[in-house]
């Protein structure tokens, strides 16, 4: 089973293409603030964890994703996070995507931090749409994605839900997917 999760993760990985590669936290900061609605989000939350490149990739049935990101308290980095993400559903190709989860108060920053926090199946996020790219919705669901340019980036309105508003960016890549599948996050302190 890990053999296969890597396998797709690769795949997912070689999807993205190069411009998944070549990004960095500042980069992506500067990406979601200047795309409207989550902009507004870094002057009013405690805290956020960033991760600049999420892959993700899915074969017949079963689907995976990994990311290394960081997190803040204001401005000042704090600790670290991973991303692991399981789907299972029809899927196939991969997929590079950037996401930002914000943290309205203290206790929400303190749940996530707290040892391994998870988004369930019917945990959202607010896609960022940019250039041609459709939803690529990080809880699970129906999604067909494709990038296009991360300096067009827009939000759509969100909101908080339990303390925590997430947006993602496909940074590249093609996955079809009707699949259901959770996020995993694991958290350790500077």
């Amino acid at each position: 089973m890990h053999r296969l999760i890597k396998i797709i993760l690769f795949f997912g990985l070689c999807i993205g293409g190069s411009a998944a590669w070549a990004n960095s936290y500042s980069d992506t900061i500067k990406v979601f603030s200047d795309a409207g609605e989550s902009g507004k989000y870094f002057r009013m939350s405690y805290g956020y964890a960033l991760f600049p490149i999420v892959g993700k990739g899915g074969l017949f049935f079963v689907g995976g994703g990994y990311g290394g990101g960081k997190v803040f308290v204001d401005t000042k980095h704090v600790g670290n996070s991973t991303m692991t993400q399981l789907s299972l559903g029809p899927q196939i190709g991969g997929q590079a995507f950037s996401q930002i989860i914000f943290f309205q108060h203290e206790q929400a920053f303190n749940d996530f931090t707290s040892g391994n926090f998870e988004f369930s199946a019917q945990a959202s996020a607010v896609v960022i749409t940019a250039g041609v790219s459709a939803e690529a919705n990080t809880g699970g669901g129906t999604s067909a994605g494709m990038s296009g340019g991360r300096n067009d980036a827009v939000t759509a309105s969100g909101g908080y839900r339990k303390g925590m508003a997430t947006f993602t960016i496909a940074t590249g890549g093609l996955m079809f997917e009707a699949a259901l599948g959770g996020q995993k996050f694991s958290y350790t302190q500077l």
